[in-house]
């Protein structure tokens, strides 16, 4: 997938579901509940249990979505979640390498990065976008605001701090989407395996952002 065509799905759906799964089996019903709302970009994170099993079943569940990966630490894992089927790449932190990899795959790739210098960075060695985290341990919206006048052309997608309440916040101010995990999925619900409440925030999430 190239990065225009990424882009694109950023600008419309402006929203990324995290799901960081314990149990393979919560991890797809989180996925289609969010999918019921109407989250077409969905991460798995790498240390979900079965993430690589569980790509691949969503894949073909939900073929109306974008499914990818998150909180990947090094090559090896990339080249396994690219395998899988992911079809967008998040990690926590920058690589040089790892950018590469995925750039030769045109496979999208968000490396995480805070300072402007990170940001920069990352952006240089040919990230997507930039995954600003953990946003709120740096003043949340604000801060996104202040780095729009020197790095404005750099498509920055904060995590970390982000809410239902806020994330309409961080999109008014410059990001080109949000990231959403623990919010999205309180551990209530899941426990409870509450499926139609998520489905519900999530619709209501999405209605804010689209308002």
């Amino acid at each position: 997938m190239s990065n225009q065509v990424w882009l694109s799905q950023l600008q419309q759906n402006r929203a990324i579901a995290v799901i960081r799964a314990p149990k393979m089996v919560w991890g797809e019903k989180m996925a289609v509940a969010v999918a019921d709302g109407g989250m077409h970009l969905i991460e798995i994170t790498w240390n979900s249990d079965r993430a690589a099993d569980l790509i691949s079943q969503l894949r073909t569940n939900l073929p109306h979505c974008l499914i990818g990966t998150g909180t990947l630490f090094n090559v090896q894992q990339l080249q396994d979640a690219i395998t899988a089927g992911a079809q967008f790449l998040f990690t926590p932190h920058t690589d040089r390498e790892m950018i590469k990899v995925a750039v030769s795959q045109d496979v999208p790739i968000i490396p995480g990065a805070l300072t402007p210098t990170e940001i920069a960075t990352a952006w240089t060695q040919g990230a997507s976008c930039v995954k600003v985290f953990p946003v709120q341990a740096v003043g949340g919206s604000n801060y996104i605001r202040s780095l729009q006048a020197p790095l404005g052309h750099i498509p920055l997608i904060p995590t970390g701090g982000v809410t239902l309440e806020n994330a309409q916040d961080f999109l008014q101010v410059g990001a080109v989407a949000v990231g959403l995990s623990g919010k999205l999925f309180p551990k209530k619900w899941v426990l409870e395996e509450n499926w139609s409440a998520i489905a519900l925030q999530a619709k209501n999430l999405m209605g804010t952002l689209n308002s």
